[in-house]
């Protein structure tokens, strides 16, 4: 159906502009003595009024032959072809309408209709579904825009909550392997500190699967998972594993994607404490600078990467997906340098 027939309110509005076209013709054909304003008015409204449903026809014109695959020699015989046959029905139907208002025989109706004005009216009818035709192809272009930018916000949700899924279930299994054999070795030596540790990793996991569901949370709502998550690696590694995290307070607040901090805690730790021989401090660091947060994790790691280290595909999936959300506004970098591995993240700053 055509956009305009959909909607009542359009349709009004649409009717309404072409009564006041059909006024404006009834004023040309007082001015050339065609009749009086009464007969002019009974002729140009209700004609221009048909008109206007005739005019319509150019939207399935314009969608049977899409703009992709047209050729200007075919375009022009069949938009020509089509000008020229609702020009054609148009001035039949004048035609039809001044004969009824001659046949009623009253000295107000009719006009007199010469070769020169239905001339005239085959013309400008013919001119009008043309510059019709050429206002439904924007339209219906302007509709395919914006039909494609939904379909893309369409994809990218899909894509994000895709993502979301991945990221539940690439929480690294052996995490939890270690974790349950931690905590199965600790209920014969410190039942207590199993059973924290039972807490611990049930909060964690119950926190990640809340905050998964949202496309974006508050900084401290994602430390807080990372304190579940650290809490549990403490018990694993015990002194070996030190934190220290400085946030500035206005950071807090502040919102970003969730469950991209634990990833990269997970990996500082795998990479980075798991390989030294007296352990070493994760540094989480935050600061607000006028509109722009700012986001860094560091660790200590062998000078000299092992076999076993890692190739960065996590910290470049991380990069596209801040890439995804903020486009150009977001910059995510890493570094190894004097034996200390930083990854910094700089995103506009949003409040919760």
């Amino acid at each position: 159906m055509h956009p305009i027939l959909s909607q009542w309110r359009s349709l009004l509005w649409y009717v309404l502009a072409w009564e006041i076209a059909g006024a404006a013709l009834a004023w040309v054909l007082v001015l050339i003595d065609a009749g009086s304003w009464i007969a002019a008015l009974l002729f140009a409204v209700p004609a221009l009024g048909a008109y206007s449903f005739i005019i319509l026809s150019a939207y399935y014109v314009c969608r049977a032959y899409p703009l992709t695959n047209r050729k200007l020699p075919n375009m022009i015989f069949i938009f020509g072809a089509a000008s020229l046959l609702s020009a054609v029905c148009w001035v039949g139907l004048c035609l039809l309408i001044n004969s009824f208002s001659l046949y009623i025989d009253v000295s107000w109706a009719g006009i007199v209709v010469t070769p020169q004005l239905a001339v005239f009216l085959f013309f400008m009818a013919s001119l009008v579904y043309l510059v019709s035709l050429l206002t439904h192809d924007l339209f219906i272009a302007m509709e395919n825009i914006r039909d494609a930018e939904l379909k893309k916000a369409a994809a990218q949700l899909f894509a994000r909550d895709a993502e979301l899924q991945v990221l539940r279930s690439q929480i690294n299994p052996h995490f939890l392997f270690n974790s349950l054999n931690s905590i199965s070795a600790l209920t014969t030596i410190d039942a207590s500190a199993a059973r924290a540790m039972v807490i611990a990793l049930s909060d964690f996991f119950r926190k990640s699967v809340a905050i998964s569901a949202h496309s974006k949370i508050t900084l401290a709502q994602e430390l807080e998972l990372c304190e579940h998550y650290l809490a549990i690696e403490k018990n694993r590694f015990g002194d070996h594993l030190k934190t220290a995290i400085d946030i500035d307070q206005g950071c807090l607040v502040g919102k970003v994607p969730p469950m991209f901090l634990q990833p990269l805690v997970e990996n500082a730790i795998k990479h980075g404490i798991s390989n030294m021989l007296n352990g070493g401090t994760v540094t989480i660091l935050s600061r607000l600078h006028e509109s722009w947060l700012y986001i860094a994790i560091s660790n200590p790691t062998d000078s000299q990467p092992s076999a076993a280290s890692g190739t960065a595909t996590g910290l470049r999936n991380l990069k596209e997906r801040f890439h995804n959300l903020y486009g150009e506004r977001a910059r995510v970098s890493w570094q190894l340098s004097q034996a200390i591995f930083r990854v910094e993240i700089i995103i506009p700053f949003e409040y919760a």
